[in-house]
């Protein structure tokens, strides 16, 4: 009898370092599909202005660089990029190109999901020989986009862009203050996100990555 009741102790005391075990593996199982459906569940933070109600993009039709028309509504099922420029910027515009050319980079084979447009506010200099040589120098991909002036103001305002030009004192002759935001535009037409100046490449390809997935 007595051996007996060491038996069942000893097993007792063999089974109970499996038992903890048991229940430590169950515990990190737990804990970690808690912080999946967490993950899965909380917001995505995006990394520019969000419009809270996204509002259709306002379509608008303007001569490429190649001398073709196009509207924005052309690439309706991809995210554009739109930004407002110039050619003879002399840092502002280069830096902001230069970036979302990273920004098709870092996207890698999702970048033919997404479509870079630049809509000149210089017109008057930006001929579409101009464009075709300045937008391409960043990004064979690019579409450089110019109008009438009337057609440029027209587009400009509904997405929040000012410009004015102003004498300046370089050889570039004068020069144009403007917005230097970048507006996506999401698979569906909506406005999603606006990009201040001097956002990363990373920040905006990861939101780009984002609206591709919804």
């Amino acid at each position: 009898m007595i051996e007996a009741t060491s038996a069942s102790r000893h097993a007792k005391r063999v089974l109970r370092p499996k038992y903890i075990i048991a229940v430590f593996i169950g515990l990190v199982v737990v804990v970690a599909a808690g912080w999946l459906i967490g993950t899965a569940l909380r917001p995505y933070v995006f990394h520019g202005t969000v419009l809270q109600s996204p509002l259709p993009a306002t379509n608008f039709t303007l001569t490429s660089h190649n001398g073709q028309p196009v509207s924005l509504s052309d690439f309706k099922g991809q995210v554009v990029l739109l930004y407002f420029g110039y050619t003879t910027c002399p840092d502002v515009c280069p830096t902001t190109l230069a970036e979302l050319h990273k920004t098709l980079q870092v996207l890698g084979t999702r970048a033919k999901d997404v479509q870079v447009m630049m809509v000149t506010v210089d017109p008057e200099r930006d001929t579409v020989p101009v464009l075709a040589e300045y937008v391409t120098h960043f990004d064979a991909s690019f579409i450089g986009l110019t109008g009438t002036p009337d057609q440029i103001a027209q587009i400009a305002t509904p997405y929040g862009v000012a410009y004015a030009r102003h004498e300046g004192d370089s050889a570039l002759g004068y020069l144009v203050d403007h917005t230097a935001t970048v507006t996506a535009i999401d698979r569906q037409g909506h406005v999603r996100v606006i990009f201040p100046f001097n956002t990363s490449a990373a920040d905006i390809a990861a939101d780009v990555e984002y609206l591709l997935n919804r």
